[in-house]
Formats: structure tokens, C-alpha cells, sequence
């Protein structure tokens, strides 16, 4: 009997033994990349995210994040998304292309401020157009994070409508952003961000809109001289994954990756809140003058092509939108 109790403490002692020697697990290693340079707020989020995400699959799971455009610009990533090659991306209106409901979110004088925007993004509205986008694309929408208002940069002081007739303005990829330009009288030019600092220095274009964070991130005070305070655009991205790397996870790490994503989202919301004002006044300290437009006219205009994007991607969504800022 005492052979045989020993010959078991042996046996599960080797086994144990055995069992402590299995290497670790490999974690699932995960790509997240945006257009923006190191020292963009995106950038800063996106790191908080793949801590938060680390962190909370104990390390099961680890995102590496790939800025300034390195795995491909808006469009490149979102087709990334669907076939696998990218698992996670911030991208904004380029989705649009992708599921045409969203289009409708892009379009500018659309929603009357920042509390409109959160109104809409974080409520059954915004459920809906990331429901439309996984069923469309197979990309999923895990959360919208904010960007603050669209302002425009020029080389001129714009204090009025005429000053921007046939301007040429690079916008993004995104149809109604194009057609409410043309509705204002510019001159509306698309080009991949990555281009842009480039351009405005050759002249290829005159002037671009972007937020604040991106402005000055972009180092557009170097190529530009003004600013007009347009808010012509309240501005979202959204962090998107890829369906297939979802289904990749189990349901544990699933649920770690939404905690994340929704634990970035006030981190990075707060970044924004917090560093606009200041990052506008350094603008300003590196030499560019800014103007206040009255914008009236402007919105009048851009609101002329309202009408025939949401016939096209979704009059009952637009016009909910619109009641959400009642």
C-alpha cells in the first residue's frame, strides 16, 4: 500500500510537473490603425484602448497601434476591415461608402451643436447605424468617440460668404461633404489626409476643414494662415472592428474589448473637451489669425442638398436625427 501511495504522489507530482512546463498560451496579437500622427488626441486614445484592452483579457489579447496612415489610408483600412487584414480602425465618414446610412451623418449644418451629436450617437439612432454597418460591411461599429466641430483653414481671412466663392478645398471621400461645398460655392477638392500638408504647401489646394485636434496635430499652422470658426460639421469617429477578428475571441475577451472600447470613449471625450480651447490658442500663438463668420447663409446653402441624400440613404433616419435636436 505504501508502494502504490507513493508510486500516486509520484504520478501527480510528474504531472503537475508536466503541466507547469506547458508554455503559455500565445496571446492574440490585434492591429489597430488611424491617419493621424503620434501626437494627435487619436493617438492618445487609441493607446488607452489597447492598455484597457490588455489589461483586461490579462494580457490574452494585445492591440499594436499603427498611426500616420501606416497600414492604409480611411478607405485602404475599412476594405481591411472586411476581409481581416486590419482588426480595428478609427475611422469616420469613409464608413459611409461602406453603409450608406451613414452618409447621412455627414452632412454639414446637420446638427445644431455638440449636444445634438451626443444625442444622436449614444442613443437608439446611433444603434441603428452600427447595426446597418455590421449587416452591410461586416465591420463593427464598437463605439463613436467625439472630435469637436469642422473649422476651415485658408491663406485669406474669411468673414463672409463671397470670400470663400470658388475656393479649392480638399475635403474627404464623402458625397454630401462634396455636394454642400459645391452648394456654398467652393470649389471642393477630395484627397487623402496624408496628402493634404503637401498640397496646401504646392497649391494643389487652397484651404481644408478639419477639427481643431487635427489641425494642429496635421501642423496646418505651418502651411496655413487663417481660420474661420465655420462648425460646419460636428464631428464623430467611430472605433470599428473587424467582424472576423470579433469572431476570433471568445465570449470573455469579447466582453473585455466592448469594456474597452466604452472606457476609451470617456477617456478620449474628456481629451477633447479638455485640450480644443488650448490647442486653438497655440494655434494662434504659432502665428494663425481666426475670423467668425456669420454662418447663416452658409448653412441655407449646404442645407439645399439635404433633401436628396436622405431620399437616398434614409429619409426616416434623417428625419430622426433632425427631431433629436428639437
Amino acid at each position: 500500500m505504501k508502494k502504490l501511495a507513493l508510486s500516486l504522489m509520484l504520478g501527480v507530482a510528474v504531472a503537475c510537473t508536466a503541466f507547469a512546463a506547458d508554455p503559455a498560451k500565445k496571446p492574440i496579437v490585434m492591429k489597430l490603425g488611424h491617419i493621424q500622427n503620434e501626437s494627435d488626441l487619436w493617438h492618445l486614445g487609441a493607446l488607452k484602448f489597447a492598455e484597457l484592452v490588455d489589461a483586461k483579457t490579462k494580457g490574452e489579447v494585445q492591440v499594436k497601434v499603427f498611426p500616420n496612415s501606416t497600414i492604409g489610408n480611411d478607405r485602404d483600412m475599412a476594405e481591411g476591415l472586411q476581409i481581416g487584414s486590419v482588426d480595428f480602425a478609427l475611422i469616420a465618414g469613409v464608413l459611409g461608402n461602406f453603409e450608406p446610412s451613414i452618409q447621412i451623418m455627414e452632412l454639414p449644418y446637420l446638427f445644431k451643436d455638440e449636444t445634438h451629436l451626443r444625442k444622436v450617437m449614444y442613443g437608439p439612432i446611433g444603434d441603428q447605424i452600427l447595426d446597418n454597418l455590421l449587416k452591410s460591411s461586416d465591420i463593427r461599429g464598437l463605439t463613436f468617440w467625439e472630435r469637436g466641430p469642422r473649422q476651415l483653414t485658408t491663406n485669406k481671412p474669411v468673414n463672409s460668404l463671397s470670400d470663400i466663392k470658388g475656393l479649392k478645398i480638399r475635403v474627404p471621400e464623402i458625397p454630401p461633404i462634396i455636394a454642400a461645398w459645391k452648394a456654398m460655392g467652393t470649389n471642393p477638392t477630395p484627397m487623402a489626409w496624408g496628402e493634404v500638408y503637401t498640397g496646401l504647401q504646392q497649391n494643389v489646394i487652397e484651404a481644408q476643414e478639419n477639427p481643431i485636434p487635427f489641425i494642429h496635430a496635421g501642423k496646418i499652422y505651418e502651411v496655413q494662415k487663417y481660420i474661420a470658426m465655420t462648425n460646419h460639421k460636428y464631428e464623430y469617429v467611430l472605433i470599428a472592428m473587424s467582424n472576423k477578428a470579433w469572431l476570433k475571441l471568445n465570449p470573455q475577451q469579447q466582453k473585455a474589448v466592448k469594456e474597452a472600447a466604452a472606457e476609451s470613449t470617456q477617456y478620449e471625450n474628456k481629451l477633447v473637451f479638455e485640450k480644443s480651447d488650448n490647442l486653438l490658442k497655440d494655434l494662434q500663438a504659432k502665428g494663425m489669425k481666426v475670423t467668425k463668420p456669420d454662418t447663416t447663409e452658409w448653412a441655407k446653402l449646404a442645407r439645399t442638398v439635404h433633401q436628396q441624400f436622405a431620399e437616398k440613404y434614409g429619409i426616416d433616419l434623417y428625419n430622426k436625427i433632425i427631431e433629436a435636436g428639437k
